[in-house]
């Protein structure tokens, strides 16, 4: 570090769209984040299981949040940037105008988000078919994948949306079109959400099977025909007009994008661990997962051949970290699923005054309220004869069953600020235990992980990163830099710009 001190330090820009918000962060050559912003943007949920959002409105808070961060930096500095995004659908029209994804023609209403469930009768068909496709998919596709969704604007708005669209774009690849103008697409949304293979491409007997031929008719333009790897340079770099929104120069690189998991996934994994005394120590990186937990959870793990795993989605090729076969289980609530239980609760109201009072967030307040009421025991056991099921919003993984609902077992008519708390311990417990069953069924299959690596708004809670060790029985490890997403983003930036010479 110290033969660099003559050399100005260079800047990449990483910007990730999550459910509820847009962040970005500058990030140094080191990996430092030294500037970071967030904003929130809009959901709207017009029904039960429908969820959409605006890509105007991302844009918006992209280039607000961007313009923050790289204030009062010398602009020659910034050598790249790279956008993150959850796997929603955008759709625009053949002028890249936006289209309504909803009966109410509510055109700027034109992105059906990840979590949607819309397309479950969809889905069952697709699953229906027994495609060889879906053998990338654990078996079985998900309905938080792009084909449901896109015969559900087929069959549901036909002439309003499916006949007039353009383009269809998972977000990461929308946000690279709009800075750059191009509309290829990175491997990582179209291998993970879209049935692309690594080795063969688009399979036209998939899409004619299901009923979407009209895709392969125009030689898939409208979901791409242009495939990059992750942090490969789209195009020139950013457009006149991007360079503008962004407060950016124009021309600096943009990497083709990752879904945002996968961002947190290369943010962490390859983190140096020397010296800290992990069995994952001196032992290749497919010894590791990572754990993205936010909204939902994301659990990565790498593999130097293909292992087929049932009920987790992959193995995909170069994904996430290029060369490496990525499988991808995952929970479709988890920190949704901790707020809704605890904002739930009719002592809610008294949890939010006293720790209002303590000048804490809710979430310290529960776990030392916790810490209060365990005596002796660890406090894992405070939950001996309170059980919850945690798959509200169905099963993604291993069992993938997205009809699934949530279960609480040994509930009492105590209405009290204890009763909270056990609820939201238990809650936390269930997650974990989720994720033992995915490294459990991962390992059957092939995969020999020793070491857990967390990230994302959950990783902040230490009572959920307790659990997890407790209940997976392995060492979690946390990133120095707690926006290992935006780390992440900002990898795809600076392998754009050519400063390094690959992801790794």
């Amino acid at each position: 570090m110290h033969s660099k001190k003559q050399d100005p330090v260079k800047y990449y820009v990483g910007i990730d769209v999550g459910s509820a918000s847009v962040r970005a962060a500058l990030v140094d050559e080191f990996g430092t984040v030294v500037a970071h912003a967030d904003q929130p943007i809009q959901i709207w949920e017009p029904q039960t299981d429908h969820y959409e959002q605006s890509s105007a409105d991302i844009w918006a808070a992209c280039c607000s949040v961007t313009k923050k961060v790289v204030s009062g930096v010398d602009a020659s500095r910034i050598r790249g940037v790279g956008f993150d995004a959850t796997c929603s659908l955008v759709v625009v029209d053949k002028h890249f105008q936006p289209l309504a994804v909803n009966c109410e023609g509510q055109n700027d209403r034109n992105v059906i988000m990840w979590m949607d469930h819309r397309a479950a009768r969809q889905v069952e068909r697709i699953n229906a078919t027994q495609h060889r496709v879906l053998s990338y998919v654990g078996g079985v596709m998900s309905v938080e994948m792009q084909p449901p969704k896109l015969l559900w604007l087929k069959e549901n708005l036909q002439e309003s949306c499916w006949e007039k669209a353009g383009y269809f774009f998972d977000l990461p690849d929308f946000l690279s079109w709009k800075a750059t103008g191009l509309t290829a697409r990175s491997l990582c949304t179209v291998v993970c959400k879209w049935t692309y293979t690594s080795d063969g491409g688009w399979d036209d007997s998939f899409w004619k099977m299901i009923g979407l031929e009209d895709l392969v008719k125009d030689k898939y333009e409208k979901i791409g025909n242009h495939v990059l790897s992750p942090g490969e340079s789209v195009g020139k770099g950013l457009t006149p007009e991007a360079a503008k929104d962004l407060g950016l120069p124009e021309g600096i690189a943009v990497a083709a994008s990752l879904i945002d998991a996968h961002a947190g996934g290369l943010g962490v994994i390859g983190a140096d661990v020397k010296g800290q005394n992990l069995p994952c120590e001196n032992q290749p990186i497919t010894s590791r997962i990572a754990l993205i937990c936010g909204t939902s959870s994301c659990h990565m793990g790498v593999s130097e051949t293909p292992i087929f795993v049932p009920g987790v989605w992959g193995p995909y090729f170069s994904a996430m970290v290029p060369g490496l076969w990525l499988n991808e289980g995952g929970q479709s609530a988890t920190g949704k699923l901790i707020d809704h239980v605890v904002r739930g609760h009719v002592a809610f109201p008294e949890l939010q005054s006293k720790a209002a009072a303590s000048a804490h967030s809710i979430y310290t307040y529960l776990n030392s309220h916790l810490d209060l009421i365990k005596k002796s025991l660890p406090v894992g056991f405070l939950t001996v004869d309170l059980h919850v099921w945690p798959d509200f919003h169905g099963n993604r993984s291993p069992l993938t069953d997205l009809t699934l609902k949530g279960m609480v077992v040994g509930l009492t008519l105590s209405r009290g600020l204890d009763e909270l708390a056990l609820i939201y311990l238990a809650t936390i417990q269930a997650i974990a235990l989720g994720t033992r069953h995915i490294l459990e069924t991962m390992q059957a299959a092939g995969h020999d992980i020793n070491t857990l690596f967390l990230c994302g708004g959950l990783s902040k809670n230490p009572l959920f990163v307790q659990m997890h060790a407790d209940i997976t029985g392995k060492p979690v490890v946390l990133s120095k830099e707690v926006e290992s997403v935006l780390v992440g983003a900002a990898i795809l930036g600076a392998c754009a710009s050519g400063d390094f010479a690959s992801i790794q």
